[in-house]
């Protein structure tokens, strides 16, 4: 889809209620429609309903990837009572034997870090994980956490996602799916 300057949101109604996602520039020629749960209280509890119906029962824990999904897995493991922990994006001075992979986020346009502290292997060694995030695109940070997960001995059994984006995923459960659009700025 090409972006013009006329459209500056992209409209989406997800589980149940609506929002004009605006769209953003990410990459030279790339923009897309920015979901942002950080302060949207009711767009997170109803995501967080929806996937409490559709994550699978043997779960065990969840992990989100700081920052803009982590609202969305506490209110998850609210409504089911399976545990979260979230990785990190850096190390910080407090963590015991932190473990951490390297991502490239289409969001951020250059490598990141994705840190567990040791503290919370035990939560996650020999347990069925779900990873719990905000959107899925090129799949770089769900391949990370996938390995930084399976490093530290838990098995991924499901994905959920508020939507997909670019190229539809039929390994993630989600609520629905943006397009990535092409800009005249390539």
């Amino acid at each position: 889809m090409r972006y013009t300057e006329s459209m500056k949101t992209y409209p989406v109604d997800i589980a149940g209620v609506h929002r004009e996602l605006p769209i953003v520039q990410v990459g030279e020629g790339v923009a897309v429609a920015l979901l942002n749960l950080l302060g949207d209280t009711e767009l997170t509890e109803a995501v967080a309903a929806e996937f409490a119906r559709r994550l699978p029962e043997e779960v065990e824990v969840l992990v989100t990837p700081e920052v803009k999904a982590v609202p969305l897995a506490h209110a998850l493991s609210v409504r089911t009572g399976k545990p979260y922990v979230v990785a990190r994006k850096t190390a910080k001075p407090y963590m015991i034997n932190p473990v951490s992979r390297e991502v490239l986020s289409i969001t951020t346009g250059k490598p990141q870090q994705l840190v567990l502290d040791g503290a919370d292997i035990e939560r996650i060694r020999g347990r069925k994980v779900a990873i719990v995030d905000d959107v899925v695109s090129t799949g770089s940070t769900l391949k990370g956490l996938r390995e930084l997960i399976e490093s530290v001995g838990g098995t991924v059994i499901a994905v959920l996602a508020v939507f997909t984006e670019g190229t539809p995923r039929e390994d993630v459960i989600s609520l629905g799916h943006l397009p990535l659009f092409k800009t005249d700025e390539a």
